[in-house]
């Protein structure tokens, strides 16, 4: 009978404890609103925050990655003109030597470039420069570990040609137009189209015989004059240069030869 009481006394309670849940839990869940709310503010700003974080971070790595690109694009680009620079028609007999190009000379009346190489390499005074597609030039100062180079356009520059086609010997000269070659010493009547190729002759001992050294692109004949104006473009992109080649012909003393300089009335002899 005590056990019936007890639990009948106990339903009335729990019923009790029911009701009174019941009540409270609007107000309960008023009373947590705000602590909820924080929480969840709390934890987007966490989110928020931790997302800038990494947005920052991927914006670095991409950053990274694209200078790490053009980076390997550059590497790209440099170890294909190194490819064809070590393409150039270079003769076997001839030793040759990459040398980067340190120094542009903004006078264009100079026409002149410095590259890294120097004594120290054994570089020499007239010293033939070419690159992948031709001549370049010659070095005119040397120091240690640097030298200058005159380009072959540059207007006190010449260089004894022949012409590949039928063999015609002249000078190319530099001329005052960007990145031209002048041959003042065709006459008239010498055979020369545009499109001929100039090659070197190899006269004067200073640049190795039949190395590229530009293509005719202009001729102008008069009757009444003794001497045609003929003009050429380098065929080594001379404003193009980032690599060249220093060369070393089979015979060293031969290169060092520089006191048999070709004058403009030999190469008239020839053509006679």
């Amino acid at each position: 009978m005590a056990l019936m009481t007890l639990d009948h006394r106990f339903a009335q309670l729990e019923k009790l404890r029911s009701d009174i849940a019941l009540v409270l839990s609007p107000i309960q869940y008023t009373v947590d609103l705000p602590l909820k709310g924080f929480r969840w503010i709390s934890d987007n700003f966490t989110s928020y925050k931790t997302l800038l974080q990494e947005n920052k971070k991927f914006r670095k790595e991409v950053v990274e990655l694209r200078a790490r690109s053009i980076k390997y694009t550059a590497l790209e680009a440099e170890n294909m003109r190194l490819r064809q620079l070590l393409d150039s028609p270079v003769r076997l007999a001839d030793r040759v030597l990459v040398a980067e190009v340190l120094h542009v000379e903004a006078d264009l009346l100079k026409r002149q470039i410095v590259i890294n190489k120097g004594t120290a390499d054994q570089t020499f005074i007239g010293q033939t420069i070419i690159n992948a597609y031709g001549i370049v030039g010659q070095i005119i100062h040397t120091s240690r570990y640097a030298s200058t180079v005159m380009l072959i356009t540059s207007p006190d520059h010449s260089i004894p040609v022949q012409i590949e086609r039928n063999g015609i010997q002249s000078i190319a000269v530099g001329s005052q137009e960007d990145y031209q070659l002048r041959l003042p010493y065709l006459t008239t009547n010498a055979d020369v189209r545009v499109g001929d190729r100039l090659i070197a002759s190899g006269l004067g001992s200073r640049f190795p015989y039949g190395y590229p050294v530009a293509e005719i692109s202009r001729v102008e004949q008069d009757d009444a004059a003794s001497f045609s104006n003929v003009y050429a473009t380098p065929t080594a992109n001379l404003d193009r240069h980032r690599e060249v080649l220093l060369v070393w012909p089979a015979s060293d003393e031969q290169a060092r030869d520089k006191d048999t300089e070709v004058s403009p009335d030999s190469v008239q002899e020839l053509q006679q």
